[in-house]
Parts: C-alpha cells; sequence; structure tokens
C-alpha cells in the first residue's frame, strides 16, 4: 500500500499522529565513479577547491537536516545524528559515500539519509569537475533502516 495517496488517488503527507515514537536510524550508500587521475587529486589534497571529502561531508549533514524542504511529502525532523564517511577505494576508482541519520519520532529517516548521500555525491562531482566531467554518481541505495512498525531492514 503507498501510504502517500489518499482514497481518491491524490498525493498527501501521510499522518503520523497516532504512531509511537521510536529510535529510528538509516544507513544509505553511493559512491562517486572517477579516473585514477581525479581521485589521485583527492587523496594527495591537490583539487583546486580544497578538500574535497570534508566539503562533501558537510554538504550531506547539511542536507539531510534540509530534506523536508527538498522532498515534498517528507515531514521535518528532529535529527539526533547524522554522520557521512566518505572513503577513497582505488578499486573503483572513486569516492565511496555512507550516510548514517538517527532520530527518535514517528517516522523513519531513510529519506534523509539517501538525501545525504545525494547532495555529498553531488558536492564531490562539484569540486572535481574541472578536472573531470565524465565522473558518475550511482549506486544510491537504502542498505539499513531501524525502528518503527516495519522494524529492521537491510540490503542483501
Amino acid at each position: 500500500m503507498l501510504t502517500h495517496f489518499d482514497a481518491a488517488g491524490q498525493a498527501h503527507m501521510v499522518d503520523v499522529s497516532e504512531k509511537v515514537e521510536t529510535s529510528r536510524m538509516a544507513i544509505a550508500k553511493g559512491f562517486v565513479k572517477m579516473s585514477a587521475e581525479t581521485l589521485a587529486l583527492v587523496s594527495e589534497g591537490r583539487a583546486g577547491k580544497g578538500d574535497v571529502l570534508g566539503i562533501a561531508r558537510l554538504a550531506g549533514i547539511m542536507a539531510a537536516k534540509k530534506t523536508a524542504d527538498l522532498i515534498p511529502l517528507c515531514h521535518p525532523l528532529p535529527l539526533t545524528k547524522v554522520a557521512l564517511e566518505l572513503t577513497a577505494d582505488p578499486a573503483l576508482p572513486g569516492v565511496r559515500i555512507e550516510a548514517t541519520v538517527k532520530t527518535a519520532g514517528k517516522t523513519g529517516v531513510e529519506m534523509e539519509a539517501l538525501t545525504a548521500v545525494s547532495v555529498a555525491g553531488l558536492t564531490v562531482y562539484d569540486m572535481l569537475k574541472a578536472a573531470e566531467k565524465s565522473m558518475e554518481i550511482g549506486g544510491i541505495h537504502l542498505h539499513i533502516k531501524e525502528g518503527g512498525k516495519s522494524g529492521r531492514y537491510e540490503a542483501e
């Protein structure tokens, strides 16, 4: 059942007022694939715009906090944790991104985690586009979610 539609098929914000507050957590992952030469700019701190991973981490945190402003039917949530790990991976080659978001509330934080990964990836792209325009942002997915009526989900 799609909860963002009413009986007439119209989009609406889900009423969570009767739901029980529980501890909620979500982890999302993704990557930015690039050439080994572009990744070397990141790893060696030679990117012209500065600390690529540090700035992308901050952008992801800021994005998670703004998710309800970006996704029309998301509830604004008081987030208790937003953490991003950005890791240079020569085997990709590129940057792997993981966001962990937590709250205590009546609805989950999956969209906040996914938004954090997406914006962190876009920021990596923005900071390196002068070196390589063919980078690929991908693999963005929900890895784990905990809490709420549906309990735990973990991607295979």
